[in-house]
């Protein structure tokens, strides 16, 4: 059993981990940014840097833009997000790219036309008065953890602002800036917006009806004014202001970035304002909170100077309690002590829907008084006062995301590591140094799949670490596991002075469901080039920075396990076409036994004076016991006794696979016979009683089970012992097509041909075996063993008219060298009593076999249905030929799972082909097909107050860390049974 479980974890997990980084061919963009990603130890920089990088470079890309559209006369349309271009294409039945993802096959959205600001908005302007949380209206997209991310900034002093750095109303160009994997990015969009209502030449209900009412001065004109024009016109989000037009058209740049409107549906407060803010989200739930005054007094009442809150209701089956919407997401916009009590003011980015409990608009805990100091107003517009209590009771999700300011410093390294099924820390770990003492801030993070969905494959990550003093086993803290954001995790605490380590807890769960990115390519390279170009580019440059960095060691090793997988590959390759040649001649062997069977049936029935029996008349009896007694005393030869040991079957000159090699003449060219007919025979044509004769001896002959040794005989020349006499037939072999044709064998490989000991003494006079070898009619040599497992198609047949002069011209080839074989059983049929037959292998009846009716031999009938695999001859694998004849990988790979039907059914099963075995072969693990390959990459972010920091990643081999820091975690099950391994 416990070999079995090892042999399932090696098929289980992947021998080549690895990751596909890039999915675009020869993407020279993520090659350079693989090549500028830090290595080795990186040092901080300001928390503001990158902010200020990506502003500097939006404000100089929508100069260069309104520079190029002014020269030209023409405003700003985005060729990479053209969502007009594209809602045209929606109309014909294309699937449009900026509204669905790469996989998507429908959409949800279906807005009805596309319009400029300009053609929208009466007098536009991107700010009115600034931005408010009032401002906000979510549309038709389910982004309201986004628009609740723009609520909380806008309280803010500020944030929004920070955002929208550039733009040109006139010109139509907009550039914003986002947070994506710890570093700032701009994007740019031009002024087009979706809208509710269609055109009104396109319309049609609402045009028919709107045509249906009376004197309309001009319809058209009034029917866009109504249905086109204003916020509300919008198809997404909209401001509050009919004229305000900064949230359509950051929400649009925020949908750019991630390549379409549908990869923005759903999502956590707290990540919509790390994508805003550059700052760091924890989850806290509800009922973990320790100390509820405290995180009043520390956090709470610091929302919107240090911290920012957003909140949720995750769960609920009714859609909606006392108001509160569940699995909505709402934005914590300010907290107050008024009168004892304790306040918060929330926002529902609907605008609408608000909280009907205590402090709710109308109840009555409210006075003039109260309203004044809160500056409170009644009206459904989102925005509710609700007491720290009930908000704990009615919310138990909060996403808390601290802000940094430039006092703070910053480093991040990104790396790849492996994930094992088994959860444990990995090898791979980030070493820290902090010059001084200071509050530190620890961020792991993966990268955010949002922006390449349907490239992100089948594995999903949850990350968690520990931090550990250098030269300390017990850690200092560890990061609490997240409830349902997997982007991050992290911790805050106050460091002193020197080197840390961080390990690793990654835990991977894999969905098969998912397609594999390999597949997704596969199905859209054709029929959603554009996209899958813009949502690749995204994939190889989030991943870039990830690349796994070998070791020199791991270099090495890797290449010698390529080098060892190619050649047990290549190995099996042979292997299995030498086992398939195997099967393929071992059933040839039969079938043509079978043919050989038959006609000896009928030789042996007319040399005894049996009629051939003819259809519709009943077969005639068994012949008489004299004559029965007379054929076998007639067929008795003295045949030669094996050599101990060996069971020899060797290739003939022409591949003829019988033990006989051909004779050579001795004078002239060779294999022409120097007798006058040329056919080998010194007189005219056979008598009919040399005829009955010939099939006689030939019955013997052929029944011999083995050839007892392998000899090469040449003019004069004496082999193992047997001495060649010049005058022997040189076309012993008989013609193809005929009964007992040899066709040419298969080369066994480059194995040398071993020599033989010599003949024993009962061998029988060179002279007595010429006599022996009565010849055929047409010169054909009666001597005729049966043929080689391994052979291929006889050439074609040459006619009595060529046959002589073919002879004369062309000179038979040399003999191959023939290799001296191990114990093989040659399936031969009609064996009588008094023949030697070579002792089979395994377990085997000693005794041959007959394929028509079979030979009783010691009160045993053998038939061909009694024959299995194992019965038959099984060589090594050098044996066999290491090709099959004219069969490509292909037609073999297709060969290796052969029907259960058809004529030869029988055949395959007796010969094993699709038992048992085969299908333990043929079938593949699902595991080892398909292993465990979960590939993550990860990065570690630090924040320092008052200290520089830098970080560098060690991986396995290239520092070696203390082993006892790998121990279990204090509250596992198994750390007490650990300890004493420790």
């Amino acid at each position: 059993p416990q070999k079995d479980i090892d042999a399932f974890w090696a098929k289980f997990n992947s021998k080549h981990p690895g990751k596909a980084f890039t999915v675009l061919p020869d993407n020279s963009y993520a090659r350079r940014a693989a090549q500028l990603a830090p290595r080795g130890v990186v040092p901080g920089q300001n928390a503001l840097a990158s902010y200020e990088r990506a502003v500097l470079h939006c404000c100089r890309k929508v100069d260069k833009i309104v520079r190029e559209c002014r020269r030209i006369n023409q405003k700003y349309r985005d060729p990479h997000f053209d969502i007009e271009a594209d809602f045209r294409l929606s109309m014909q039945g294309v699937l449009p790219d900026c509204l669905t993802a790469l996989c998507d096959n429908s959409s949800n959205l279906r807005p009805m036309s596309v319009k400029r600001v300009e053609d929208i908005f009466e007098d536009p302007k991107f700010f009115i008065e600034g931005a408010s949380a009032n401002d906000i209206r979510q549309g038709n997209e389910g982004d309201c953890w986004f628009m609740s991310a723009l609520c909380t900034l806008s309280n803010g002093q500020g944030l929004i602002r920070r955002v929208c750095v550039a733009c040109d109303e006139q010109v139509g160009v907009y550039g914003f800036v986002f947070h994506r994997d710890g570093e700032w990015f701009s994007e740019i969009v031009d002024d087009k917006l979706y809208l509710i209502k269609e055109d009104f030449d396109e319309a049609t209900v609402e045009r028919h009806q709107w045509l249906a009412v009376q004197n309309r001065k001009n319809p058209e004109e009034e029917y866009r004014a109504v249905m086109q024009t204003g916020s509300r016109a919008l198809y997404f989000a909209q401001c509050a202001d009919p004229n305000e037009t900064w949230l359509p058209l950051l929400e649009k740049a925020y949908a750019k970035s991630h390549g379409d409107y549908a990869a923005i549906n759903g999502g956590f407060v707290g990540e919509g304002i790390e994508d805003l803010t550059g700052g760091v989200t924890t989850e806290i739930f509800a009922t973990d909170i320790l100390d509820k005054d405290k995180f009043w007094k520390d956090e709470l009442m610091n929302v919107n100077k240090t911290f920012l809150f957003g909140c949720g209701q995750m769960g609920g089956k009714h859609g909606e309690r006392k108001g509160i919407q569940e699995k909505h997401a709402y934005s914590i916009m300010e907290a107050r002590e008024l009168d004892g009590h304790r306040l918060l003011k929330l926002r529902n980015p609907w605008g609408r829907s608000e909280w009907q409990g205590k402090w709710s608009d109308g109840s009555e805990e409210w006075t003039p008084e109260r309203m004044e100091k809160l500056n409170h107003k009644f009206g459904d517009d989102g925005v509710f006062w609700i007491s720290y209590k009930d908000l704990l009771t009615h919310y138990q999700h909060f996403d808390r995301t601290r802000l940094f300011g430039p006092e703070w410093t910053v480093t991040q390294q990104w790396t790849s590591v492996q994930v094992p099924w088994t959860v444990d820390y990995l090898d791979t770990k980030f070493n820290i140094n902090l010059s001084a003492a200071s509050p530190v801030v620890i961020v792991l993070s993966q990268l955010d799949d949002r922006y390449f969905i349907g490239l992100e494959g089948q594995y999903s990550f949850q990350l968690s670490f520990r931090l550990h003093k250098d030269d300390e086993d017990d850690y200092i803290v560890r990061s609490n596991k997240p409830y349902f954001m997997k982007r991050s995790v992290s911790t805050e605490l106050d460091l002193e002075a020197g080197s840390y380590t961080v390990l690793l807890k990654i835990t991977a769960t894999r969905n098969p469901h998912k397609p594999t990115p390999e597949r997704v390519i596969r199905s859209t390279c054709t029929t959603r080039r554009e996209k899958l170009l813009a949502i690749g580019l995204s994939y190889d440059l989030a991943h870039a920075k990830g690349q796994f960095r070998e070791l020199e060691r791991e270099a090495r090793h890797r290449e010698q396990r390529e080098r060892k997988e190619r050649q047990k590959r290549q190995l099996k390759k042979m292997h299995d076409a030498r086992r398939k040649q195997h099967k393929k001649d071992k059933l040839r062997q039969i079938r043509k036994n079978m043919k050989i069977a038959e006609k000896l049936e009928r030789s042996s029935a007319a040399a005894s004076g049996t009629a051939t029996p003819v259809p519709g008349q009943e077969p005639p009896g068994p012949p008489p016991a004299a004559i029965l007694d007379r054929r076998i005393e007639d067929l008795r030869v003295s045949e030669p006794e094996p050599l101990h040991g060996l069971g020899i079957q060797s290739h003939g000159a022409e591949g003829d696979g019988t033990g006989t090699p051909p004779q050579q003449a001795p004078s002239g060219r060779p294999g022409v016979s120097p007798l006058p007919n040329g056919n080998g025979n010194a007189s005219g044509p056979p008598t009919s009683s040399s005829v009955a004769t010939n099939a006689s001896t030939s019955t013997a002959t052929t029944t011999s089970s083995t050839v007892t040794a392998a000899t090469t005989v040449t003019n004069g020349s004496t082999v193992n012992g047997v001495t060649d006499s010049p005058g022997l037939p040189a076309q012993n072999a008989s013609r193809p097509g005929s009964p007992f044709s040899r066709p040419s064998s298969v080369p066994i490989g480059d194995n040398p041909p071993r020599s033989a000991p010599p003949p024993p003494s009962t061998f029988p006079p060179v002279q007595q075996q010429q006599q022996q070898q009565t010849s055929r009619p047409h010169g054909r040599s009666a001597s005729v063993t049966a043929p080689m497992r391994h052979s291929s198609p006889a050439p074609p047949t040459v006619t009595n008219g060529t046959a002589a002069a073919r002879r004369a011209t062309s000179p038979a080839p040399p003999s191959a060298p023939l290799p001296v074989r191990r114990d093989t059983l040659s399936a031969v049929p009609g064996v009588r009593p008094g023949i030697s037959v070579h002792k089979a292998p395994r377990h085997m009846p000693e005794a041959g076999f007959g394929f028509g009716g079979g030979s009783s031999v010691g009160g045993s009938s053998i038939r061909l249905s009694d024959v299995s695999d194992d019965d038959l001859s099984w060589d090594s694998e050098l044996d066999a030929p290491s090709s099959s004849e004219g069969e490509s990988e292909g037609e073999e790979a297709a060969a290796g799972k052969p029907s259960s039907g058809g004529p030869d059914a029988w055949m395959r099963g007796m010969m094993g082909e699709g038992g048992p075995d085969d299908a333990g072969d043929d079938a593949e693990d699902e595991f080892e097909r398909d292993p465990w390959n979960a590939v993550c990459v990860v990065g570690l972010r630090v924040f320092s107050a008052d200290a520089r920091v830098n970080i560098e990643v060690a991986r396995r081999g290239e520092r070696v860390g203390r082993r006892a820091q790998r121990r279990l975690d204090v509250d596992d099950s198994a750390a007490d049974a650990s300890k004493r391994y420790r």
